[in-house]
């Protein structure tokens, strides 16, 4: 009898092995990659919920675009508007299946002056991220609140995240726009500098929905063969990313340990991170309206187009 359970019990773990799917992974390091931790590290020891996983870091948007196009990726957590941008290059061939990251978009000050957007007024914001997402999003709340570009408020672009910060500690009348986790590294080096304002809060005054930083797509053809797959993927990706949220602690040490940030500023930067996973109607409703904004600021920043419905996986 014993014997016989044996056999049983071989041939239910190689009949898993059998069946289980290779899903291969790849993440833009920072906040769009620290609600995948916990799944990476489980990954490591086999099959995760019916899956063989391999995961990839980048750390630039550039580097995942031809992964993605030539299909050596099945799945991808990159800038929201990127997806979009995909979605018209590879003519419909990729789709959204998630938020992963909120705003992360911070306003920040060497000092203790600014408490309200109107207090930017006649100040200078030194910013990276022109032609980009950034550059958009702090043009749309500056000009909903009354505030003219070159007028009011003025913007000096800087190439690299840390020429801003350098800018900042310059200038004492300063105030800068940081991502997390840079605004949380320029905090730790200099505990004068504050959060002054949180745009996600901004855009939301404004616009009614959530400012987006994240979102990870799927090869359209691989999920349509391969729909168990995917929904165990963002079963797996939903525990994974109440994880980050619920266990800082632990979340941050691995996110140390996948090389995405040091563990010590992943610890401070996490909370602000708005890591997150929103998917189906939610999903299309917030991104839909977020790509609209963009779209009307700079048709080119989204691809040149809105996508159409097939560009959201809402799991109908």
């Amino acid at each position: 009898m014993k014997k016989f359970i044996f056999y049983i019990m071989v041939l239910l773990l190689a009949l898993s092995a059998a069946t289980a799917a290779d899903v291969s992974v790849a993440a833009l390091r920072g906040p769009t990659s620290m609600g995948m931790v916990k799944l990476m590290d489980e990954s490591e020891s086999g099959t995760v919920n019916g899956n063989n996983y391999t995961f990839q870091l980048e750390g630039a948007a550039d580097a995942l675009v031809p992964m993605i196009v030539r299909g050596d990726v099945d799945i991808a957590a990159i800038p929201g508007n990127l997806s979009s941008v995909l979605y018209q290059r590879t003519s419909g061939k990729v789709e959204v299946i998630a938020i992963n990251t909120l705003g992360v978009l911070y306003i920040v000050e060497n000092g203790d002056e600014v408490h309200s957007i109107d207090d930017l007024r006649g100040r200078v914001i030194y910013s990276a991220g022109r032609g980009a997402t950034p550059e958009y999003a702090l043009q749309y709340v500056l000009s909903a609140n009354g505030l003219e570009v070159g007028k009011d408020v003025f913007i000096e672009w800087k190439s690299e995240h840390a020429e801003c910060v350098a800018a900042l500690n310059a200038d004492p009348d300063g105030v800068a726009m940081l991502p997390q986790p840079f605004a949380t590294t320029a905090i730790m080096s200099n505990p004068d500098i504050r959060i002054a304002l949180d745009l996600n809060d901004l855009w939301e005054e404004k616009v009614g929905s959530v400012l987006i930083t994240g979102v990870t797509v799927a090869r359209k053809d691989w999920a349509e063969e391969n729909p168990e797959a995917l929904s165990a993927f963002l079963e797996s990706y939903k525990e994974s990313v109440d994880f980050a949220n619920s266990d800082i602690e632990a979340a941050s040490s691995l996110i140390g340990k996948y090389g995405i940030v040091p563990a010590k500023v992943a610890q401070k930067a996490l909370p602000y991170c708005q890591v997150t996973l929103i998917t189906g109607e939610e999903m299309k409703t917030a991104l839909s309206e977020y790509l609209g904004i963009l779209y009307s600021q700079n048709p080119q920043s989204i691809g040149g187009a809105q996508p159409g419905d097939d560009f959201y996986y809402t799991g109908e």
